[in-house]
């Protein structure tokens, strides 16, 4: 068990940890290639979202908008389809709709009494500040892949917010949902790191499967707010 009064700064990745953005994609993915006659369950769906998302965010930045784009065409070239203008902005477009579970803003108020909060995150700016309006706290700094040029689990977005923090690494600790995308990086940066584990019972997620280990895992948000009032 980690002493949370010992951090000053927390950081937090925002989808799939702050924001439900499973149930966000799922809203779009799951009607739109039923339409093109695909019948997927939601783990299917999940899945391959987290291996086109990964593939796209490789190699050469482009921004989160095209990311989405890219893999509803490859959702369409999988399944022998061709979306439409419309399909092909329909997750992007969607990210405005997607909200918070129902413990992050409670926790995020909480948890803003005693911390620093600061987003590390693979989105657009424009994006984020959709999210930003659910989430309803100011955050000290807000570092995106946009801002970033790359996307986790590139060392390059952690390294900009620890620039931007400017805090010792020991009072810093990271919390996310996704091993692959963040835990890895900020572990071999010498970050702590708290996992939110959410989709622990369901085993539906849409991030890659976990291949380290985090200083400590939760199954909320709310979890870590009461480990802050000790």
């Amino acid at each position: 068990m980690i002493e949370l009064n010992q951090y000053k700064a927390l950081t937090f990745d925002c989808y799939g940890t702050l924001i439900d953005w499973e149930n966000g994609i799922l809203r779009v993915l799951k009607p739109l290639l039923l339409a093109h006659k695909t019948n997927l369950d939601d783990e299917q769906i999940l899945n391959i979202f987290a291996e086109f998302e990964a593939e796209m965010e490789k190699g050469e930045y482009i921004k989160y908008r095209e990311v989405l784009k890219r893999v509803v065409q490859k959702f369409g070239e999988r399944f022998g389809f061709e979306p439409t203008a419309d399909e092909l902005n329909s997750l992007a477009d969607s990210i405005q709709d997607w909200l918070p579970f129902p413990d992050t803003v409670e926790a995020l108020r909480t948890l803003k009494q005693k911390f620093k909060l600061v987003i590390i995150s693979n989105v657009d700016d424009d994006l984020f500040a959709f999210s930003a309006k659910h989430l309803e706290v100011e955050f000290d700094q807000i570092i995106t892949a946009e801002q970033a040029k790359s996307y986790k689990p590139s060392f390059n977005n952690f390294r900009l917010a620890i620039e931007r923090i400017d805090l010792p690494l020991e009072q810093i600790l990271h919390v996310a949902a996704s091993v692959y995308h963040d835990i890895v990086t900020a572990k071999s940066l010498g970050l702590s790191t708290v996992w939110v584990n959410r989709r622990a019972e369901e085993g539906v997620s849409a991030n890659l499967p976990p291949v380290s280990q985090p200083d400590l895992e939760v199954p909320d948000l709310k979890t870590i707010a009461a480990l802050s009032s000790y």
